[in-house]
């Protein structure tokens, strides 16, 4: 499977993962239509589902223009069936989606909103992340709890390190802005930063990170750690309060 990062409205990133063999794709988080179809008509390729981690405009938005002229079918989580347009296959936690050479893991992340879900294609050791999980970041808590936001991070300390993360945004060097103030003495946080702006420069994207890379430098799955707890003058060893203040400070950056 091949991987195409399609850059969409401002700052979003939607993602091709492309069956090259038989030369059909789904696509996640279309924000906008017209970048898909070039990317797809260019190359011949034909588009066979749309799969959304969440509700948000920015990430439907090319629902429904897709699924017209490519009659692909739509993929969203039980909670969002009225909410995503043109829903025509529904998932559940924990299922696997399984079509044609396309396979992934269901995995509901609460805490941006109450619907969100992850595809984890384990196979290809992929995940699309939405607004749960950024590079150096995560989403704002709009539907969920602090609470529910620290549990689905939570869940990706699970996953094998050299898993790649698509996340939805290309939000990378303002978060790592943030993290480097409350993380300090960071050296892996300061040397991928180094590599952030590098790609930056030659207009590449940040994005995929990795596993490995989210465990050692974002501060978001480093609420466990004394010294960004010593930092936020926060010394109960309390991860969940450690977020929390985090996810605050982060509003307000």
């Amino acid at each position: 499977m091949k991987i195409e990062i399609i850059s969409c409205l401002k700052d979003n990133y939607s993602y091709l993962i492309i069956d090259e063999k038989n030369k059909n794709a789904c696509v996640v988080d279309p924000s906008e239509a017209q970048p898909i179809i070039n990317y797809l008509d260019k190359n011949n390729i034909q588009l066979t589902f749309i799969l959304n981690t969440h509700h948000h405009y920015d990430h439907v938005g090319g629902n429904s223009e897709l699924k017209k002229k490519y009659n692909a079918k739509v993929v969203g989580y039980i909670y969002d069936t009225k909410r995503i347009p043109d829903i025509d296959i529904i998932v559940k936690d924990g299922e696997i989606w399984s079509k044609n050479n396309f396979k992934a893991k269901i995995i509901h992340i609460p805490g941006h909103t109450l619907g969100h879900i992850c595809f984890h294609f384990f196979n290809e050791k992929n995940i699309f992340t939405g607004d749960t999980l950024f590079s150096l970041g995560c989403g704002k808590i709009f539907e969920g709890t602090y609470l529910q936001m620290h549990k689905s991070l939570n869940f990706f300390k699970s996953l094998p390190l050299d898993t790649k993360v698509y996340c939805g945004h290309e939000y990378t060097l303002q978060n790592s802005k943030f993290c480097i103030k409350y993380d300090p003495d960071n050296k892996n946080l300061k040397n991928k930063i180094i590599n952030i702006k590098k790609n930056l420069k030659n207009n590449l994207p940040t994005i995929p990170s990795s596993i490995k890379d989210e465990l050692e430098c974002n501060i978001f799955l480093r609420s466990d750690n004394l010294g960004v707890q010593s930092n936020l003058n926060l010394n109960n060893n309390n991860s969940l309060k450690t977020f929390s203040k985090l996810r605050d400070l982060k509003d307000n950056f």
